[in-house]
């Protein structure tokens, strides 16, 4: 599969806003994320507009920073993993999920689910005993 996996277990190539190009698409991600709770208003094309992450721009869990710190390139490599911070990240992300499942529509949802929701399976493939191993194929 050909994912692009980021540090807090989003997989950029199913993302909406990081595959949104024309400004029709950047207004439907925009409402979206507006209707999800993302954002507090329908933001311009210009600021929805995805421009990856990157070690200048500050992270919603701060794992830019962390890493950084710690001196490794993914938060797997830490000797601290999994640590407080990817724990509240996950549970913040299921809090987003149940908004999502009660706002969008099933095809959203689908889209959102395999972009931002699968994160224990990005972020431990091959499962702990508190993440146990997803199928591969899901």
């Amino acid at each position: 599969m050909n994912e692009f996996i980021t540090l807090c277990g989003d997989n950029c190539r199913e993302c909406p806003r990081h595959n949104a190009h024309t400004e029709e698409e950047l207004r439907s991600v925009a409402e979206l994320w507006y209707r999800i709770g993302w954002r507090t208003a329908i933001v311009s094309c210009e600021e929805i507009a995805c421009t990856g992450c990157s070690s200048h721009k500050e992270c919603t869990y701060q794992l830019v920073r962390c890493v950084k710190e710690h001196g490794v390139e993914r938060c797997s490599e830490c000797a601290a993993f999994p640590c407080q911070r990817i724990h509240e990240l996950l549970d913040r992300s299921h809090g987003y999920q149940q908004r999502c499942l009660e706002v969008c529509t099933p095809g959203e949802y689908a889209t959102l689910e395999r972009a931002f929701f699968r994160k224990e399976r990005n972020l431990f493939p091959g499962g702990t005993a508190q993440f146990p191993a997803f199928p591969q194929n899901h």
